[in-house]
């Protein structure tokens, strides 16, 4: 789940309150806090709220949530004065498109990071790392409108972000840092996504790389927001990322997209959605009866539209930028989020059982003190990935025990892991703006010959990672286990040769250690050395 850093005068800058009642009440919203830094705040969000992966969509709900803005939010949108035109040959690349300017912010250096976070998050969260859905946001007084959106040859070349020599999109995906990590997603395609301006000047090449152009400094103030992928989730990152904007002051304003046959489309749409609520599945589901006046002010406070029909039943305006909101649960659980589970009566069940911890959980929780007390922190990443991740990107042979979904709905979820290692090594790629080193494991399941599996694995990522560290670490582990082990050199490509070794018990193999090999380490997208090991603990 992502953790969002809040910088607290940001925060109260936004929110219209002190620093100490958001620390107190931002849990009731449904959020983790997992540090409290002297200027800023972390904090863990589900996954379902990609609205509050920014300071701006969190002080927007805070204000609801504390009684200083509660209701629906409306934001106006003014009508369009740039077009942008879409190739015929696009389609057939990355077809869904979505755009919109947002002019009159007031950036500083932290409110860029918040953004640049945002981008990330939802490129996570929403966009299956950029698969289906990448952002770009772009100084508008650095190009000239009209624009296009087209399908170009690879040859062409432009100056990316970070760079400052010009470089053809084929070499972008051989050698800029970004292109190396997200080359698959082009993979078979004999012409690439590009945003041009008037001049032939290069916005975005989509969902790879910026131009250095139209980089955002704290000089802009009128941004082009730009959204391509391959879903519907196009239009909700959108209207996330244009919303958090207006929350700094910004004024929204359509861009007319045309069409390769000549239709137009304008593609933000920020007024409501609107459902109808039963009182009797309000009742039902939270398990008391509210008053209709309550359940309008819970709603209200959580960021939502009400009304009473004449029926009895309430109507209520959902925002567009609340992605979670699938069916009328979702709605009747942020009437129970707001008006406070410790308020609804408890219940005893009606029957009692009695229970004991099951063998693994014992085990696992054994190596989770284990670890903590070796100072690494856990994880629990999910256990679908895919042969790209868990084979090709760590330099591993496919093999034959993998268990795979038979209608998987993503790419990036196409079989069930048979190790924990390439799990966590994306852990350490999507947080590379922390500190190093990073230690995290985690203790989880695997699924080898379609059997379960319990496996132990931790990766330490520092300039002056090496065996020695990981050596040190099992021995530690080993020796609290009190397990007795011997190593031999190994063969895994995943790690350098001589410096690498599985790990035998009683002769038999049930792990391996090393130093990653480096082009595992760049297929992940990190710069430093990292060491890891992965055992079997229940061989």
């Amino acid at each position: 789940m992502p953790i969002i850093t809040l910088p607290y005068d940001d925060l109260e800058q936004l929110t219209g309150t002190d620093k100490d009642t958001i620390i107190e009440r931002v849990p009731m919203i449904g959020a983790d806090i997992e540090r409290i830094e002297e200027e800023s705040i972390d904090i863990e969000f589900f996954p379902d709220r990609p609205d509050l992966y920014s300071v701006e969509g969190v002080a927007r709900a805070l204000r609801g949530f504390l009684d200083i803005e509660p209701g629906f939010r409306e934001y106006e949108v003014k009508p369009y004065t740039v077009e942008i035109r879409k190739d015929e040959n696009i389609d057939s690349v990355r077809p869904v498109f979505g755009c919109a300017i947002v002019r009159g912010v007031n950036f500083s250096s932290s409110a860029i990071k918040t953004l640049m976070d945002l981008q990330e998050s939802l490129h996570w969260g929403l966009g299956r790392d950029r698969k289906k859905v990448s952002i770009g946001v772009h100084d508008l007084s650095k190009v000239q409108p009209p624009f296009r959106y087209i399908a170009a040859d690879p040859d062409f070349s432009f100056v990316p972000l970070d760079f400052t020599e010009p470089m053809t999109m084929r070499e972008i995906l051989e050698k800029h840092p970004k292109g190396t990590r997200f080359a698959h997603i082009l993979d078979g395609f004999d012409m690439y996504p590009l945003i041009l301006d008037a001049n032939d000047n290069v916005l975005s090449f989509p969902p790879i790389i910026n131009g250095t152009l139209t980089m955002v400094t704290e000089d802009t103030t009128d941004l082009l927001v730009d959204v391509t992928g391959l879903s519907n989730e196009v239009y909700t990152a959108l209207n996330i990322v244009t919303t958090a904007l207006a929350e700094r002051g910004g004024e929204i304003e359509y861009v007319k997209v045309i069409n390769a046959d000549g239709t137009e489309d304008i593609p933000l749409d920020l007024g409501p959605r609107v459902k109808v609520l039963e009182r009797a599945e309000i009742d039902g589901l939270i398990g008391m009866e509210l008053p209709a006046d309550e359940i309008i002010n819970q709603l209200g406070r959580m960021g939502f539209g009400a009304k009473e029909l004449e029926d009895g039943r309430i109507e209520v305006q959902i925002p567009r930028y609340r992605a979670d909101i699938l069916d009328n649960s979702d709605i009747i659980e942020d009437i129970a989020v707001g008006y406070g589970f410790d308020k609804i009566p408890a219940v005893f069940p009606m029957n009692a059982t009695v229970g004991k911890s099951h063998m693994l959980s014992d085990i696992s929780t054994d190596m989770r003190e284990i670890m903590t007390g070796l100072g690494y922190l856990q994880v629990m990443p999910f256990t679908l990935t895919s042969d790209r991740v868990h084979f090709d990107w760590m330099c591993r042979e496919k093999t034959d025990d993998v268990t795979y979904v038979m209608h998987p709905i993503s790419e990036d979820q196409t079989m069930v892991r048979t190790t924990i290692l390439p799990n966590l090594i994306e852990i350490l790629s999507m947080n590379q703006h922390r500190e190093l080193p990073q230690k995290i494991f985690e203790a989880g399941d695997v699924v080898i010959n379609g059997k379960n599996g319990l496996h132990l694995a931790a990766v330490s990522i520092s300039p002056q990672a090496n065996f020695t560290e990981v050596r040190e670490l099992v021995d530690a582990l080993m020796r609290e286990r009190l397990v007795e082990y011997e190593v031999v050199e190994s063969e895994d490509p995943a790690f350098m040769e001589g410096r690498r070794a599985d790990i035998l018990v009683n002769g038999k193999k049930i792990g391996v250690m090393g130093e990653l090999f480096p082009q595992v380490i760049v297929n992940f997208g990190l710069g430093q050395p990292v060491v890891g090991f992965e055992i079997d603990l229940l061989d």
